[in-house]
């Protein structure tokens, strides 16, 4: 085998090696992290208490005063 040859050999199993251990840090990281939810969050205007309720309520209601409250936008 010529030097450069060798050298491509080398460049390429290297690099394969990195490609192989991206995609299962991937697959590890994608496993492990909770999936993000369609819930919606709502900051009480009267009391400050910041919950969350389901995607498709408009105005919720406050479980700790009661009063309705639109969703918060960030």
């Amino acid at each position: 085998m010529f030097p450069d040859q060798v050298i491509f050999l080398c460049f390429a199993v290297v690099i394969s090696l990195l490609g192989v251990l991206v995609l299962l840090y991937e697959f590890r990281r994608k496993r492990f992290e909770p999936e993000p939810t369609e819930d919606r969050v709502f900051r009480c205007e009267a009391c400050a208490y910041v919950y969350t309720d389901d995607h498709d309520v408009d105005r919720s209601r406050c479980p700790e005063c009661g009063l309705f409250n639109s969703p918060f936008v960030f």
